[in-house]
């Protein structure tokens, strides 16, 4: 029997959010941790790092399997693949990033999607000074051909990074072409069928949490 939020292997249960939010949070000091040539690491760190409770951390892990030995910690490379396969990220899946901006050029060159296993395949732009050049190793494209693209790289996950003006038209032309999972790096408050998850990333949000509890 599996405790509340997890799942068994093979099971179509899905986890509980407060389980997949901390399971996140352990992979992603886990990659930082593998880029710094760690092999292992304790719970005690990964609480160090996450502010979770390393008593939390072990009864989050060990509902999936025993993977670290008293001692000697977790292998880092090893919890990364079984916290992938639990997350259901393993393997390569490929996203589209829309908007050509500052923004969206330094998420386009930066590795932290390729960390994680995602790949951004396309960068849209309606922009005729932006379509056609190069950002790292993608070359812009104009919006028009979005369609053709998220259907022939199979592309499971867009970013928007682009005016809050057209935020939502881009939204309502990915639902129609299937696209499932949308990360909003606009102001626009997105309008999206029950089916579709949007994550709305803001700094200035993420700060306003921080501070909280710091002035608390």
């Amino acid at each position: 029997m599996t405790t509340e939020g997890q799942e068994l292997e093979g099971s179509g249960e899905k986890l509980g959010l407060g389980v997949a939010a901390r399971l996140s949070r352990y992979l992603m000091v886990l990659t930082q941790a593998r880029k710094m040539g760690k092999e292992t690491i304790s719970s005690q760190e990964l609480a160090d790092y996450t502010h979770v409770n390393s008593t939390q951390i072990r009864r989050d892990l060990s509902g999936f399997g025993k993977f670290g030995k008293r001692g000697v910690g977790y292998n880092v490379d090893a919890l990364i693949g079984e916290i992938r396969q639990i997350l259901r990220t393993s393997g390569q899946h490929n996203i589209a990033l829309f908007g050509a901006g500052n923004l969206g050029t330094a998420i386009a060159g930066s590795d932290i999607f390729a960390d994680h296993g995602f790949s951004v395949v396309a960068l849209f732009d309606t922009d005729p000074a932006k379509v056609g050049t190069r950002v790292g190793n993608l070359v812009v494209r104009h919006y028009d051909e979005m369609r053709d693209v998220i259907r022939d790289e199979e592309v499971v996950v867009a970013v928007l990074a682009l005016p809050s003006a057209v935020a939502q038209g881009v939204a309502d032309d990915l639902v129609e072409v299937g696209v499932k999972v949308l990360f909003n790096y606009t102001e626009a408050l997105l309008h999206t069928p029950p089916e579709v998850t949007v994550h709305a990333s803001s700094p200035a949000v993420d700060l306003l949490y921080a501070l909280y509890f710091y002035l608390a």
